[in-house]
């Protein structure tokens, strides 16, 4: 609940402030987190992942019942909108998919058998995309949340950037396709999505790494072509 969240964030915090070290906040929930979170810059960077700012109870457990269960839970209006007041402010840093495949079978045992957690990762852009076209971000934002924002926290070389010697990951984006998210359409072994049957504006076209595409058109193109990812912090010996 926002109590064990909020004194989860507080211990961490003061841990951070004692070593001297940052820390960097998951799943970030509720508006009291928010609250702490925005005092704490200079140790603490922030994620957020879509379907907390997209959903909300107690509407979606009356739509999905346990397909909508999972660890930190959604939360009512009040800290969904919290949540984009921090997009806004600067004070979310990245968005996650926090991606979970369970099953339908898995989902559907009765709580609280059923496992936490939801697909997320395939559908984390077109969802955000829709977030933009109805005017609650900018897409400059979106590509901070999602490029840059990671590249800055986790110092990745090469990353998150298009300039000269940065590695190519490009995708190309149509902003005025509006189209629904079908079931046929995932690729994840759950076999479903929170957002089966939405109808939304924005969807990827064609994904680069490296500057080979590696997918177009909903299909995935060529050998996968995925090496581990470099940190600054590691490199100078």
């Amino acid at each position: 609940d926002v109590e064990a969240a909020t004194l989860a964030v507080t211990r961490l915090l003061r841990a951070a402030r004692a070593t001297g070290r940052r820390v960097h906040v998951l799943h970030v929930t509720s508006a009291e987190e928010i609250e702490l979170l925005a005092e704490a810059r200079d140790v603490a960077s922030v994620e957020v992942t879509p379907h907390h700012l997209t959903m909300h109870a107690p509407d979606c457990y009356q739509r999905l019942g346990t397909r909508a269960q999972m660890n930190p839970p959604v939360r009512d209006a009040r800290h969904r909108d919290a949540l984009w007041q921090a997009v806004a402010a600067g004070v979310v840093d990245v968005l996650g998919s926090d991606h979970a495949p369970h099953t339908l079978d898995e989902k559907a045992r009765p709580y609280p058998a059923s496992p936490s957690g939801m697909t997320g990762v395939q559908t984390l852009l077109p969802v955000m995309l829709d977030h933009v076209a109805q005017g609650r971000l900018t897409l400059e934002r979106l590509v901070d949340l999602t490029g840059h924002g990671p590249q800055r926290i986790f110092q990745l070389a090469g990353k998150g950037r298009i300039m000269r010697g940065y590695d190519a990951d490009l995708v190309l984006v149509d902003l005025k396709a509006r189209w629904r998210i079908e079931a046929g359409w995932l690729a994840s072994r759950a076999g479903w999505s929170p957002y089966e049957g939405m109808t939304i504006t924005g969807r990827p076209v064609a994904t680069l790494v490296r500057g080979k595409v590696v997918a177009r058109d909903g299909g995935l193109v060529g050998d996968p072509v995925g090496r581990p990812v470099r940190f600054l912090e590691t490199l100078g010996g």
